[in-house]
């Protein structure tokens, strides 16, 4: 079965660039084109998700919102710039599921999405990325992107990572890893294990996520919740 996703976005370029990777990770996708009648478009296509903006031409999103909630409970998801607190509550209160601000990462969008399928529909997928605090790595292709920037890790970096974010919560000793990092053919001890950490430290700070990775002296690492 193919998910499909309506994309309630007046933004050719933003709907078709959400249209794009939706389609590459699996899912069905269309874009409105009549913005008079979004209803409509809605019953004929019958998606599984709304992805909505709020400023749309003729009638703004709260108002299909509104509309759509009358007929279905299908999830819905505001994407959109004007993320001060009166329209993020506004979005929840007329029967949004979610507010993602714009601009917005990519892989992020998925994994809202996929979470959102999984809670709704019992959607049973292959995790390909994994989140934390905006951070998103992402499994097929082993990049790490935060605040639409990409972040180089070498394959050690990455196994770590992977490790830690698979682990969230949980303190990872020291001899978990470095059997991890084995699994690359790389001769591991624990001087090396330590380089390895730091450096993806130093490269986490310097892309501004601080602190993401802590040290449970004796004991190991954790990415906390």
């Amino acid at each position: 079965m193919v998910y499909k996703i309506l994309i309630v976005e007046d933004d050719y370029g933003i709907a078709q660039a959400i249209k794009v990777r939706v389609k590459m990770w699996g899912l069905g996708a269309k874009y409105v084109e009549n913005f008079r009648d979004v209803v409509s478009e809605f019953i004929q296509y019958e998606p599984h998700l709304i992805l909505m903006d709020i400023s749309l031409p003729f009638f703004n999103g709260y108002h299909w919102c509104s509309e759509i909630r009358k007929i279905s409970k299908v999830p819905i998801i505001f994407i959109s710039s004007m993320a001060d607190n009166m329209n993020i509550v506004m979005a929840i209160n007329m029967g949004a599921d979610d507010f993602i601000v714009k601009p917005f990462n990519q892989d992020v969008l998925i994994s809202k999405i996929q979470a959102l399928l999984r809670r709704t529909y019992d959607f049973n997928v292959v995790l390909s990325v994994l989140e934390h605090k905006g951070a998103v790595l992402n499994l097929n292709d082993n990049t790490l992107t935060y605040q639409n920037k990409n972040i180089d890790l070498t394959k050690n970096e990455y196994r770590i990572l992977l490790t830690l974010l698979k682990n969230k919560g949980k303190v990872v000793s020291r001899e978990e890893l470095m059997e991890r990092l084995w699994e690359t053919d790389s001769f591991v001890d624990e001087n090396t294990l330590t380089v390895n950490v730091n450096r993806l430290r130093k490269k986490l700070d310097i892309a501004g996520l601080y602190d993401f990775i802590k040290t449970k002296f004796g004991v190991g690492y954790i990415v906390s919740e």
